[in-house]
């Protein structure tokens, strides 16, 4: 099989077959050519919807000595657990891979980083004032080495069922629907009970995904700017979680499977109303719709306003990790793929909001309609809810709290397991027990 026919293998769910697709990739020499006519193969390993399979087939084409062969995690914990595993045997990681922000702490960590070439070396820094301050900031370590390309971040708007909204007798307007949505979480909470008294139904899909999003608004999240934890104890983290519990404990939450809504059909059949949207999950949401049977008469907008102000909520980086024999090239590509026009590009194939200034500037000026989101300008209303957006300080378990501390946790909520300090009380159970 060629490099090419590997590129896209779509989206791969758990370690096992990753490092069994990956294996295959490397089968070209340890050297990282395929020993035929100077040919240099490059692996790469992203997860979620990057959009890059364009981008692929375009720099093979700029590029005729380059063969990119591509693995795609389902999602970032998945993908943060394949790094990790193959960090800790010392091999197996691709020439390029892309970091999560969630665990980019733990990346950033005396022992980890050193895993990762500084950058510096392949002339990152020329490039520096492409990218907003604090994305570069982020991935640049207390010694100044700079670890990853920035590709996106998360600013936020709401995505909305017009078709739920209509049975509820609201309005269906994105305008309008921002208007009815701006104030802070308690007002998103209880347009969400009239929604439900009117319909019977749930406002959100699940838990989870709110609390994230929740939880990234506060000046200081699961952890403290200097480091330390930051959860039992933390009086704002706890009033935002009593505030979600009320909500869910009103029916307010569809207890859905986070990144499968039953294999997308919960978009369609009006389960839940609204989702809160990061630039990126508008690809994730087309690619749900579609899987469930959907297409561009979906009925799903996406409004410009987001519960309780501006914030950031993901992003990602490309890094080139020690181990790749082809360190050159593999940072020529990262560099290529988070250039600006790339940015674009890969904007307009996955949603996701672009971290450089230029690539920002183009999708606010464009305006460009996204037809399977009602012809809303997606990448123009990203544009401005990225204004005033700050990032948090991630420590080195950030996602690993998010999704194996809340996650177990929220969902025991969802499914009316326990009540909301029943499940606050499992939270902090399951913090020591994680991270102990």
């Amino acid at each position: 099989m060629t490099s090419r026919a590997l590129r896209r293998v779509g989206l791969v769910a758990g370690i096992a077959t990753t490092s069994a697709i990956v294996l295959v990739g490397c089968a070209g020499g340890t050297d990282g050519t395929t020993g035929d006519g100077g040919q240099i193969t490059l692996t790469v390993t992203t997860f979620g919807t990057f959009g890059y399979d364009d981008l692929y087939a375009e720099y093979e084409e700029l590029n005729p000595n380059i063969n990119i062969e591509a693995t795609n995690i389902d999602t970032g914990g998945n993908a943060r657990t394949d790094a990790f595993t193959k960090i800790g045997a010392g091999s197996g990681l691709s020439d390029v891979v892309a970091i999560e922000e969630g665990w980019l702490g733990a990346i950033m960590e005396e022992g980890v980083a050193e895993t990762f070439v500084d950058l510096r070396d392949y002339g990152i820094e020329d490039r520096k004032a492409d990218w907003i301050d604090w994305k570069y900031d982020q991935v640049t370590d207390p010694d100044g080495r700079v670890l990853g390309y920035g590709t996106d971040i998360g600013p936020s708007g709401i995505c909305y069922s017009t078709k739920a909204f209509e049975a509820a007798g609201l309005p269906t307007d994105r305008d309008e629907v921002a208007t009815l949505l701006e104030g802070d979480w308690q007002h998103y909470f209880d347009i969400g009970r009239q929604y439900n008294a009117a319909t019977g139904k749930a406002w959100y899909d699940h838990s989870g995904f709110v609390w994230n999003s929740m939880v990234n608004q506060l000046p200081e999240g699961y952890y403290t700017p200097d480091g330390e934890l930051n959860v039992e104890g933390n009086a704002e983290l706890k009033e935002r979680f009593e505030l979600l519990g009320a909500a869910t404990e009103d029916g307010l939450s569809a207890a859905s499977t986070a990144w499968n809504w039953n294999d997308g059909k919960d978009f369609l059949d009006n389960t839940f109303a609204t989702l809160v949207c990061p630039g990126w999950m508008l690809g994730v949401a087309k690619g749900q719709i579609e899987a469930g049977g959907g297409d561009e008469t979906n009925g799903w907008d996406f409004a410009p306003v987001f519960p309780g102000g501006p914030v950031n909520w993901g992003g990602a980086w490309l890094s080139v990790p020690e181990t790749s024999s082809n360190k050159e090239e593999a940072a020529k590509l990262a560099s290529w793929l988070t250039e600006p026009e790339q940015q674009v590009k890969q904007s307009a194939a996955a949603g996701n909001f672009p971290s450089t200034r230029e690539a920002q500037e183009t999708l606010a000026a464009e305006a460009t309609p996204n037809e399977f989101f009602n012809g809303a300008p997606t990448g123009a209303i990203l544009a401005a809810r990225a204004e005033g957006v700050k990032a948090q300080f991630k420590g080195p378990q950030d996602s690993v709290i998010q999704e194996n501390v809340f996650g177990p946790a929220l969902t025991a909520l969802d499914n009316k397991e326990t009540d909301t300090a029943g499940a606050w009380t499992q939270a902090l159970g399951l913090l020591d027990s994680v991270l102990d």
